[in-house]
């Protein structure tokens, strides 16, 4: 059975992008969502393979049109940009999108936990996966914990500054095994039609990272977090209890093709 169509949104950004590519790796035409086909980021997608598609996730009509072609999408939204309320708008409008078109498969993409964690940008997610629920559309929810990139450029001066205290583990995978993942979803699509899967590939303390990075691990404040960002604040909050508490052995279990990688490989790979 040959590989379904996919189309990428946020596929300029790190979680679409190293989606788009994974499933370019893995032999499927990919169709990439972008707002500005010039920018170096997309040429960089058309180069590998995407099929570039100009469309906003704000814009109904256009999402309509890239999902036409396509078997399936993995949608990415976020509220990093104009707020939660704005992530709300983009799910919606992914959703009547997907309506309209008459898509073979939805994949949402939202994060681990989300729905319960007083978190507004897992709420936001939560509140998204509800509406998709609600449709007739065939769907699978996405949900990764936090990336390893996040620290990624965070080690200076010999030290790693992350806002949990150094002994609490936590939940994470790299970009590149979330895009093989799914691939691998994809490619096993009745076992996941109306399934949320959350991902992990590994749970380091931040001690753990910072020995990885050659680095002393060092507890940022809480309230400098919050005077930059109250939603990342509630988050690390909620990271430090209860946690995503994903059980990281099962997934790489139910996933063996990803070659899931440990922080501490992804570090030394890195370097």
């Amino acid at each position: 059975m040959s590989k379904p169509h996919v189309l990428v949104t946020g596929a300029t950004g790190s979680q679409g992008g190293h989606v788009a590519r994974a499933l370019l790796a893995a032999g499927h035409a990919v169709s990439a969502l972008v707002r500005r086909p010039e920018s170096d980021a997309a040429a960089a997608l058309a180069r590998e393979g995407a099929t570039l598609v100009v469309g906003d996730l704000t814009d109904v009509p256009s999402l309509v049109a890239a999902l036409e072609p396509v078997d399936a999408a993995y949608a990415v939204t976020t509220p990093f940009g104009d707020g939660v309320d704005a992530e709300l708008a983009q799910g919606r409008a992914i959703l009547a999108a997907a309506r309209e078109a008459g898509l073979g498969w939805l994949l949402l993409a939202s994060v681990a936990s989300a729905g319960r964690a007083d978190v507004p940008h897992f709420a936001s997610k939560a509140a998204i996966e509800d509406e998709l629920r609600a449709t007739e559309l065939d769907w699978t929810v996405v949900a990764p914990s936090y990336f390893y990139e996040n620290v990624a450029g965070g080690a200076r001066d010999g030290r790693l500054p992350v806002p949990l205290p150094g002994d609490v583990p936590l939940h994470q995978l790299a970009l590149a095994d979330l895009g093989a993942a799914v691939a691998a979803i994809l490619a096993r699509r009745e076992e996941h039609l109306g399934a949320r899967i959350e991902l992990a590939g590994d749970a380091p303390t931040p001690r753990e990272m910072a020995a990885a990075l050659g680095a002393v691990h060092v507890e940022t404040p809480l309230e400098e977090v919050e005077a930059r960002s109250h939603d990342l604040a509630a988050m690390y909050r909620f990271l430090r209890d209860p946690g995503y508490g994903i059980d990281v052995a099962a997934v790489r279990e139910r996933y063996p093709e990803v070659g899931w990688r440990s922080f501490a490989d992804w570090a030394a790979a890195r370097a």
